[in-house]
């Protein structure tokens, strides 16, 4: 067993427990500092509060107290704290103690940290600053106001002076539009780190944020955690809960670490996406936790005006050690995409009673600079996945979804509005408990996906599977066949994949120009 320091702060730490497991570790396991009792843990990834700064500690992970590893690790120096509560919050739930917490991030110098001590404080948007660490301690609530005149709106487009350039603080789905300022938010910070034990509640239901909720009223609902044209931002083990809209969406953001959070949404919350990276670059998500009402982590880069005069793809996502469950989708690439995703991947993770587990989404319009590539999935547990792969060409969102520009089979012009699909690898799968089907992969006839590689998958079905077709795509007709479906793949690779439990055909081929059968 292998145990390392995967993230460290003046007052917390992060250790990987490397046993083999997959979110969960094979056992449970005791953690020691410095010699003494520190708790148990059953997760690969653990966070370790209370420390004190500029400290060296001895982290070790024992079991039936056997010492099966430990590591040493050294807290980062820290200045002052400021305590909001000597600002005037009084976290009773009932002041707003917004401008108390917010006065304190304002105050606070380099290197160090205001903290929210337990209690429940009401707010509305937070704005974080450069430089800022912020710990929610246990027992810690921030639970935000629900009255949609006490939020600032964010314009759409911010034309410059010269009228040649323009400002944009972020998107409503993938194109500028007003928007409430997120609950917790930075425009344009740096090195800021958010951790700790606490929880920070949208406060959202179907009574205010979640009624009617794609009707614009004053503005778009906001997100929980909001980031735009900032860097090197980390949060660690905080929990977010019923958000009124995406939960975590980072925006032209570079270099961002989410180590051990928990995203937590009823599982009928509409569009409560847990995790939004948007025209992001290198970008790590490990140990986080979903249970949500729609896609745990969706990969999105804009809709066409943004990817068009931006260009700018999300990419060097590295996903791993995360467990996703009750969502519409485990791992979702668009549908607003028009900026391309590059370099994505996905390893070592849980995914269970999710509708599917990779679903790429995209259709002609969203432009030549859609482009997928690089995208892989390895060492996967798939348990009551309905469909663990798909990948669909005709995903019919916007006005125009259901024409026959968009929903056509028959080949196309490729022109300036055609997306592509390159390289998708999957490798070391376990789907059981599954329904609807193994895989289906539907590209365009004037475009099809270059490569699919799929090694090492096994598929098992549910006793009853459901029968179903593919949402958000039109002339798609139902079938008992729950095999492999794959049309217009220029080549495929099918390297021991075992699916199990199908009726008919295990693989369905349309349109394949290269088929390369190893088992």
């Amino acid at each position: 067993m292998n145990i390392t320091c995967v993230m460290i702060t003046a007052r917390s730490a992060s250790v990987e427990i490397e046993d083999g497991g997959r979110y969960f570790t094979k056992a449970d396991y005791d953690i020691y500092i410095n010699d003494e009792y520190y708790g148990t843990t059953d997760t690969t990834i653990t966070g370790i509060y209370g420390l004190k700064p500029d400290t060296a500690y001895e982290i070790s992970v024992r079991e039936n107290g056997r010492e099966n590893g430990r590591v040493s690790l050294h807290t980062e120096k820290e200045f002052v704290t400021l305590n909001v509560r000597k600002f005037g919050a009084k976290g009773d739930g009932v002041q707003d103690d917004t401008h108390f917490i917010q006065a304190a991030i304002m105050a606070c110098p380099p290197k160090s940290r205001v903290l929210i001590p337990a209690g429940t404080y009401k707010i509305t948007s937070l704005f974080l600053r450069s430089g800022l660490r912020l710990e929610l301690e246990k027992g810690a609530e921030l639970k935000a106001d629900t009255e949609r005149t006490h939020f600032p709106t964010f314009p759409p487009v911010l034309e410059s002076y010269d009228e040649e350039s323009e400002y944009i603080l972020g998107t409503w789905e993938g194109n500028p539009l007003p928007m409430f300022s997120g609950i917790i938010c930075g425009v344009g910070v740096e090195d800021v780190i958010i951790y700790g034990e606490g929880i920070i509640n949208g406060n959202a239901s179907k009574e205010n944020w979640w009624y009617n909720p794609k009707v614009m009223n004053i503005a778009f609902r906001p997100r929980l955690f909001f980031l735009s044209n900032s860097k090197d931002v980390s949060l660690q083990g905080v929990t977010f809960m019923n958000s009124p809209s995406w939960t975590l969406h980072p925006f032209f953001s570079d270099n961002l670490r989410f180590i051990g959070v928990k995203v937590q949404n009823p599982s009928d919350s509409p569009n409560t996406d847990g995790l939004d990276p948007e025209s992001c670059r290198n970008v790590e998500i490990l140990g986080v936790r979903f249970s949500l009402g729609d896609d745990c982590i969706a990969v999105k880069s804009g809709k066409i005006y943004m990817g068009r005069k931006y260009k700018r793809p999300c990419e060097n996502l590295h996903i791993r050690q995360c467990l996703m469950e009750n969502g519409h989708g485990a791992v979702t690439v668009g549908s607003e995409m028009a900026g391309g995703v590059i370099n994505m991947t996905v390893e070592d993770c849980y995914f269970r009673h999710t509708d599917r587990g990779l679903r790429i989404k995209t259709r002609r319009g969203r432009g030549r600079d859609a482009v997928l590539d690089g995208i892989v999935f390895r060492n996967l547990t798939l348990e009551h996945v309905m469909t663990p792969l798909v990948v669909n060409s005709f995903y019919f969102c916007d006005p125009d979804g259901k024409t026959e520009y968009v929903q056509s089979r028959e080949p196309h012009p490729v022109d300036e509005r055609t997306p592509s699909i390159k390289k998708l690898v999957f490798e070391n799968m376990d789907c059981t408990d599954c329904h609807v089907a193994a895989a289906y992969f539907d590209g365009l006839p004037e475009a099809k996906i270059e490569e699919i590689v799929m090694q090492n998958i096994s598929i098992s079905y549910a006793e009853n599977p459901k029968c179903d077709v593919p949402a958000m795509s039109e002339g798609v007709e139902a079938s008992s066949k729950r095999g492999l479906f794959a049309r217009n793949v220029a080549r495929l690779t099918l390297d021991h994949v075992k699916i199990e439990g199908q009726t008919g055909d295990a693989v369905e081929l349309i349109g394949v120009d290269e088929l390369e059968k190893k088992d």
